[in-house]
């Protein structure tokens, strides 16, 4: 093999160490790719809007973006969009895949200008790769310290004018001056049923199924706030819908994949309420240390803390105290469990029911 192939062969293997590999074709076409396909976050959308109208009037890159909030919210595709209008290209990375000084500079130097360069987990970034990244996102340069000792020097590479995405679900482990250094910082919060049965009903069309508005409807109430998880139901209704019915999604064919996958019209799941009634049935409701809940559960801390508890404190069934975790009195009625007397007095019930 001639050396020069050999090398670039060499090269390509090592950028694809810390670019995110090609996604599904299908999950790609379900992402828009103007603000205008952009369903909901509408604060957010107005303010992108100003800001690349001004950068390209003034000719220049966007300032550098930080996005954070829950998972499956959009924050990869802000990103691309922003790097399609912008007339760029997007380069995607994690922090967990920086390790050393030599990958941030294999990731730079192929950056062009206007291009968007996209950090998932950005608050996972090793301090020693923020140190380098500061420059990079200020003066547009790369300060690589190479040697050791005496012999030590450091060279200096500029860098072409391109915007930094960084994307984090979890704001408060980033550090304050790696999240100065960003001129825009947007909270993305949860979605409206309505903005998620529109988003179902354009997921549908992109699958090439039919589905009637109330079904887009039903899923939409299941799916806890989050575009990915109503477009992940969407296809296991899909598939039953296929095979249990003629391929028309109806409101009833939606009830029964759910049913199926034990997610009932709060979006709970069995794992949702087997953390409830635990706190209930062993814990007398709490408070409770969420340790004591993952020993109980045979769960992990995080997966608790992150993936279950914010919809159960969302949905009014959990709260946390200095104490530890407390399940509500709308927790025991929403079990239908006998609530304890001295909780009795501050049960609420629905409007409707009153």
């Amino acid at each position: 093999m001639p050396e020069d192939k050999e090398s670039e062969e060499k090269a390509s293997r090592e950028e694809s160490r810390f670019f995110s590999s090609p996604r599904d074709p299908e999950d790609l076409s379900l992402r828009p790719t103007t603000l205008d396909g952009f369903i909901g976050q509408e604060k957010v959308r107005e303010k992108l809007q100003i800001y690349m109208q001004a950068a390209k009037g003034r000719r220049e890159p966007l300032d550098h973006a930080l996005f954070y909030g829950p998972p499956g919210l959009g924050k990869t595709t802000l990103a691309g969009i922003i790097a399609r209008e912008m007339g760029g290209q997007l380069r995607t990375t994690t922090g967990p895949a920086l390790e050393r000084a030599g990958d941030l500079a294999a990731i730079v130097s192929n950056v062009e200008s206007n291009d968007v360069l996209f950090i998932d987990e950005i608050h996972r970034l090793p301090a020693q790769i923020e140190e380098i990244l500061y420059p990079a996102m200020e003066d547009f340069s790369l300060h690589i310290v190479v040697g050791k000792g005496p012999l030590a020097k450091t060279i200096c590479l500029s860098l072409p004018r391109f915007t930094l995405c960084g994307a984090t679900t979890r704001l408060g482990l980033l550090t304050s001056p790696l999240r100065a250094r960003f001129g825009i910082v947007e909270q993305l919060s949860l979605y409206t049923e309505q903005e998620l049965a529109l988003i179902v009903q354009r997921g549908s069309r992109t699958f090439g199924v039919e589905i009637l508005e109330e079904a887009a409807v039903e899923i939409a109430k299941r799916s806890r706030g989050t575009p990915r998880v109503a477009l992940r139901l969407l296809r296991r209704v899909r598939d039953v819908a296929s095979v249990k019915g003629t391929g028309l999604i109806t409101a009833e064919m939606a009830d029964r994949a759910m049913d199926m996958l034990e997610i009932d019209p709060q979006g709970l799941d069995e794992s949702d309420r087997r953390i409830l009634s635990k706190i209930i049935d062993f814990f007398e409701g709490g408070p409770v240390g969420l340790s004591t809940i993952a020993a109980a559960l045979n769960e992990d801390t995080q997966t608790i803390e992150d993936i279950y508890e914010p919809y159960l404190i969302q949905k009014g069934f959990l709260e946390r105290t200095p104490r530890g975790r407390k399940v509500t009195t709308g927790a025991y009625a929403y079990l239908g469990k006998k609530i304890p007397p001295e909780r009795g007095e501050t049960l609420r019930l629905p409007l409707d029911e009153e």
